[in-house]
């Protein structure tokens, strides 16, 4: 699985359906769609059939690749996406049981094993991109244009040709998929049981991480500082596992990156996300020449806002003085989504439905479930599953419409099949921060008063803040943190110091940094999941922005371009699903525009405080 994890609000420990806490009867999901449980005979079935399916694939197509034609082309392609629809199946099912309860040992356990099985069932398959590389570049195009049916695959492809560069031996290639269980798997494991296990006390109160970093969000100052003093206090104490969590796997990468001959730690995200490295450089330094205008600005008006004459890191997420605190009922937060998507389009909200009502969702905050939300797609011919932690404020609200956004996505991009379905990150936000907006401008829509609308402009300033300033801030951080590992181990200080070196750039004067805020960078999945993931929450958003300003100029039909888009799935470049709409993410003036709407939305912050 994709690292599932999103920067969302900090959730609370709470029970399970949370009755007493004024939220309603919280939505669980039901995995039976994948399978009625560990010990189904339809699982065994699977596993079982994978393992000859593997078996015979190598057996009829290991060293023949190059001769097959366009129609043998096709059936081995077939074949092999059905071994990845079934190994996607039984790996979601593992995945999503072992996140509803990331400390049950048996659970973990299961996923252990199924990927373990997996990986030496899959091993034999390694040849399939290397020999797809060996054939001849005009012969394979040959192919494309003579079978229509195989000319769908152009874009899987172009995406494993793009590999062909940095391409090791095949005995390489098997050796290093071998050993991934004991390699990265096994260090992204550590930190997710570890991370999920440490406590907390806050003011005589044990607490998990979830509950801790809620505190952030405390109306009480005393509170905000407990939990940050408390979290700095663990994670200092917990540094060393952490720093070498991070040494190992940046020293692997650098390995392996080295062994394949990319020129930069960053090369391989950006071709998974089949994205150009000057694309995201132009983005990387229109977000950073941005802080002052955005960041910078928005926590000066917050610190006059809070009274405060510094602001200190527990001010950060710190509620305005005149929010409501009133939380928001789980049957409010859905019909206002669901509200913002027929809106937009009744279809939109038709496929959303069934989240609601067939077990999709997973809303409620439990001991050992795994922190932040995410969509899942598993594969086309089940359906996604939505994570959440919903505790009933405005922006787990806002959470919600994000993730049923991308549940939306991987519903109509399943027509693509399993091998083309998959949006690269970078296109992967795009229906989720739409989803996120329509819900925003609707709720914007419906504020009564001009204290209301402060506070959900700021709300929503300071979620774009978090996806596109501190996420371009993270790439930095990480992109130091690679190049630094290259020369040698890192000590905690080292890495302490990479970590604050782009936080006074991206936050701005308006703050002060307590003493163990130099350790925050330990519990941040991403750069442990998924190195330089985080680049495609701002892509993301500053494409969702430029589209909406679209979507707001008028068109009557915006809605089906919009939809044709999203059914795309991962059949086409950002350049081609862009054109339609008039926009092109290669020219830097692009990045600009979705950066104005937010810098539009501070402008009327400071006029309201005339």
């Amino acid at each position: 699985m994709q690292s599932p994890f999103r920067p969302t609000a900090p959730t609370l420990l709470r029970d399970a359906h949370d009755a007493g806490g004024g939220l309603g009867e919280l939505p669980e999901w039901d995995l039976s769609d994948l399978y009625a449980g560990e010990d189904a005979k339809e699982l065994k079935r699977d596993m079982d059939w994978l393992e000859k399916a593997c078996a015979d694939f190598a057996v009829d197509y290991e060293g023949k690749m190059v001769n097959l034609g366009a129609a043998g082309m096709l059936e081995c392609v077939l074949r092999y996406e059905k071994i990845e629809s079934i190994t996607g199946r039984i790996m979601s099912f593992a995945g999503l049981r072992y996140y509803q309860n990331t400390t049950d040992a048996e659970r973990a356990q299961f996923m252990a094993n199924a990927q373990d099985k997996i990986t030496a069932f899959t091993t034999p398959l390694v040849f399939f991109s290397l020999e797809l590389n060996r054939i001849n570049d005009a012969e394979l195009d040959g192919w494309l244009d003579q079978n229509a049916d195989l000319g769908r695959y152009k874009p899987v492809f172009e995406r494993l040709r793009a590999m062909k560069p940095y391409q090791l031996s095949d005995e390489l290639e098997k050796f290093l998929h071998d050993q991934s269980t004991v390699g990265s798997a096994a260090w992204n494991r550590l930190f997710d049981e570890t991370i999920a296990g440490l406590t907390f006390t806050v003011d005589g109160e044990e607490l998990n991480i979830e509950g801790t970093l809620n505190l952030m969000t405390d109306p009480d100052r005393d509170r905000r500082e407990a939990g940050a003093r408390e979290l700095a206090n663990v994670f200092g104490q917990n540094v060393k596992l952490f720093a070498r969590v991070h040494n190992t796997l940046a020293k692997e990468k650098e390995i392996e990156d080295r062994w394949r001959g990319m020129p930069t730690p960053q090369t391989g995200r950006h071709l998974s996300n089949h994205v150009e490295p000057e694309v995201v450089e132009a983005l990387r330094n229109a977000v950073v020449a941005a802080y002052p205008k955005l960041s910078h600005r928005y926590y000066e008006l917050k610190r006059k806002w809070l009274g405060l004459d510094v602001m200190q890191v527990w001010d950060r997420n710190a509620p305005l003085p005149m929010e409501d605190p009133t939380l928001v009922h789980w049957d409010k937060a859905q019909s206002t989504v669901m509200e913002a998507y027929a809106d937009f389009a009744p279809e939109m909200a038709e496929i959303a439905k069934p989240f609601f009502t067939d077990g999709w969702i997973d809303a409620a905050v439990k001991p050992g479930k795994a922190p932040g939300a995410f969509a899942h797609p598993t594969v086309t011919d089940v359906h996604p599953y939505v994570m959440l932690n919903y505790l009933g404020k405005p922006r787990d609200v806002m959470t919600l419409a994000h993730e049923l956004g991308h549940g939306v996505h991987q519903v109509l991009a399943a027509g693509q099949g399993e091998m083309l379905s998959s949006t690269p990150l970078t296109l992967a936000e795009t229906a989720s921060v739409f989803g996120e907006m329509l819900t925003f401008r609707k709720m914007l829509d419906g504020a009564e008063t001009q204290e209301q609308r402060k506070v959900m402009l700021a709300g929503k300033v300071e979620d774009m803040i978090n996806t596109v300033v501190r996420q371009i801030a993270f790439y930095d951080f990480e992109c130091k943190l690679h190049d630094a590992r290259g020369k040698g181990e890192l000590t905690p200080d080292d890495i302490n110091a990479l970590w604050m070196s782009v936080q006074a750039e991206s936050l701005g004067p308006a703050f002060e940094y307590m003493d163990g805020y130099e350790t925050f960078w330990a519990y941040i999945p991403h750069f442990v999941h998924s190195p330089f993931y985080v680049y495609a929450y701002a892509f993301g958003d500053g494409l969702v922005n430029a589209l909406y300003a679209v979507y707001e100029e008028g068109g009557d039909d915006f809605q089906d371009k919009y939809f044709e888009m999203l059914k795309a799935g991962g059949s086409k470049h950002h350049k081609e699903l862009l054109a339609p709409f008039g926009l092109d993410a290669s020219d830097p003036k692009f990045w600009d525009k979705g950066l104005s709407m937010i810098s539009g939305m501070i402008d009327e912050l400071e006029a309201m405080e005339g």
